[in-house]
Formats: C-alpha cells, sequence, structure tokens
C-alpha cells in the first residue's frame, strides 16, 4: 500500500533538512533543529506502528504526538523573552505516558487529551500572535507572525483530524487510518516546520547580544512601572515615548541595525516593550516594524540621490537584510521602485 513507506520517506527528509540547518547554522537552527529531529522521530514511529503494529509503537505513537505541540509553543514563545518555561507543560505528555501504558483501559483517554492539547497550543499561538514579539528582527516581526498563525491554525486542524481518526476507529475499525494519518504527518508536519524554521531563524539569539545589552537592560529594569500602576498611556505619554524613538533614530541611525529587536529598542530608550509598542500603534497608527521601516527608507531615499552606490550597498547600509524586502518597502511607502526613485531625482 503506497501510504505506508510514505512516513518514512518524509522523517528521512526532515533529518536530512535538521541536520543541514544545525551545520549551516548551529546557533540560529539549534532549537529548530531539535523541533524537526522530533518531528521525524514522530512521523518514523507512525510508519512502524501502522507497519508492524507491534506494542512499544502503540506506545510510543502517542508519546511523541503529545510532544509536538508543546515544543511548537516552545519554539515561539522565545520570541517573547519569556524565560524559563513553566514544567507544567510537560504536564499533558505525562499523563498520555501513563495512560499508554494501560491503553486497553485509557484508550479513549489519550485520544481526548491528545485532542486537547493541539486545540489549546494552537489556540495560544493564534491567541500570541496579536502581540508584538521581543526578540524577533524588527524587519522579520510580520514573517513571524504569520508563521505562528499558520503554526496555530495548523495545530487546530491536526486537533480535527485526531477528533476524524477517532470517529473512523469507533464507525468504520479503523479503515481508512492510514490515509488520515498520511494527510496528518506528510502535509501539516511540514507546515509547522516551516514556520518554526522562520522563527528560528528571526529570532535574535542570546549569544550575539548578550554584551551589548548590559548596559541597555541596566536602563530599563530602572524605568518599568509595576503592572497595576500602568494600564495605559495617555496621550502625552505616548507623544513622549515616539519622540525618545525619533532622537534615537535620528541621532543614532539605531534604525541601520539589522538585528534590532523590539526588545533592544526598549532598552535603548529605557521603556518597556510593551509601552513601546502601545505608544507607536497609538501615535503612528503602525507597528513598530513599519515605523523602522520608514526611517530606513528615508535613509535609503538620500543614499539614492546623494551617492553612486549600488542599490544592494545602500539597502544592506540602511538596515534591510534581503533586496525583496527592500524593494516591497521601498515600493509601499514611495510608489517607485528603488532604481525607478533614483532615475527621475
Amino acid at each position: 500500500m503506497i501510504a505506508i513507506p510514505l512516513p518514512f520517506i518524509m522523517s528521512l527528509l526532515l533529518v536530512i533538512i535538521a541536520i543541514t540547518l544545525f551545520a549551516k547554522k548551529p546557533i540560529e537552527g539549534k532549537v529548530p533543529s531539535l523541533f524537526i529531529t522530533l518531528c521525524a522521530i514522530s512521523t518514523a514511529v507512525v510508519g512502524l506502528r501502522w507497519t508492524f503494529d507491534i506494542a512499544i509503537f502503540r506506545f510510543l505513537q502517542p508519546v511523541f504526538a503529545s510532544f509536538l505541540p508543546v515544543m511548537a509553543w516552545c519554539c515561539f514563545s522565545k520570541t517573547y523573552n519569556a524565560g524559563r518555561l513553566s514544567w507544567l507543560h510537560l504536564s499533558g505528555p505525562l499523563v498520555i505516558i501513563i495512560c499508554s501504558w494501560w491503553p486497553e483501559l485509557w484508550l479513549n483517554a489519550i485520544d481526548v487529551i491528545l485532542t486537547t492539547l493541539y486545540l489549546s497550543y494552537g489556540t495560544l499561538l493564534i491567541r500570541s500572535s496579536f502581540v508584538m514579539p521581543d526578540d524577533v528582527r524588527l524587519s522579520h516581526v510580520e514573517r513571524v507572525l504569520f508563521a505562528q498563525r499558520v503554526a496555530g491554525i495548523t495545530l487546530l486542524v491536526s486537533a480535527c483530524i485526531d477528533g476524524v481518526l477517532s470517529f473512523d476507529f469507533m464507525v468504520y475499525g479503523g479503515e481508512h487510518a492510514l490515509y488520515i494519518l498520511s494527510l496528518s504527518y506528510l502535509i501539516l508536519i511540514p507546515s509547522v516546520v516551516v514556520a518554526v524554521i522562520i522563527v528560528g531563524f528571526s529570532t535574535l539569539s542570546t549569544e550575539s547580544e548578550a554584551l551589548s545589552d548590559v548596559e541597555e537592560k541596566s536602563l530599563l529594569d530602572a524605568s518599568i512601572e509595576p503592572p497595576s500602576k500602568r494600564v495605559g498611556l495617555s496621550e502625552q505619554d505616548a507623544k513622549d515615548i515616539v519622540s525618545k524613538i525619533d532622537t534615537l533614530m535620528k541621532d543614532k541611525e539605531a534604525f541601520r541595525d539589522m538585528n534590532l529587536t523590539l526588545g533592544r529598542l526598549s532598552r535603548k530608550v529605557g521603556i518597556p516593550t510593551r509601552q513601546v509598542s502601545m505608544a507607536v500603534n497609538q501615535v503612528c497608527g503602525m507597528n513598530i516594524s513599519k515605523v523602522l521601516n520608514e526611517y530606513r527608507i528615508t535613509y535609503a531615499k538620500k543614499r539614492l540621490v546623494d551617492s553612486e552606490d549600488s542599490i544592494t550597498d545602500i539597502y544592506l547600509s540602511a538596515g534591510f537584510q534581503t533586496k525583496s524586502n527592500f524593494n516591497r518597502e521601498f515600493t509601499r511607502i514611495t510608489g517607485q521602485t528603488p532604481s525607478t526613485y533614483r532615475n527621475d531625482a
């Protein structure tokens, strides 16, 4: 049956991707590689379970499946500078392990718990995607938030597939289980893998910014007010924060830092990240990522007119990492491509 070897093929591809990522990017690719490896093992276990139907694989399949949504959440939670995650996140997989020892007693419970895990973490991912992340490069914020929503939706769809699988066993005795699992593992898992890779490469690693952030963090710690005392921003407070950001951008050209994140920006101005994000949205009517690109494009426009530097040199010096992102933002703001703007100037 053609559906049987597909999980093994997918596992092999995932292992190759994980090894390649870690070899090329040992720091940024570490977390994505670990997640991809877990996906590869989980997919292989599914193939072994349905090929040989041995008790150990029947035990391992729900166990590995229970860790996938937890690991997906851990990968994205790093972008919010959340610190150490609570051990409570392991409670779901732990219950699955216990129930899997006695599948004849807890089979229905396993299905319910797995579905609940996928629904819960999918909802958490989608809900948190509407909050500006602290440690993502501001030029990558939009793609990371989009990837996070895709991952959340994928987990929700996986929960629905688990429900369909349970229904198939109850009504048809698992006749269509192979095809349902093939859809789940060969379409949905790659979607989550791509999302995790995006967030992994868009998040500034601790190692790369630790030294430069020590002094900035001390400024932030001195300025933080208890949440109970500050739940919103007055119009004047918001304008003052935006004014500080404007001064930082114009005087020190902070926008030229390709690795600038909301967390680093907040430390530079000595204001908590939540207040920075709120103030920018309140005063400018757009998120901090788009505001940052406004400064970068203004800088690029001046360089296009005043210098003969190549467009590549200009967009890199302005703080953009890719030409496609630079061209898209330049066209959005000016209504022209960089080359057309230079020719018309």
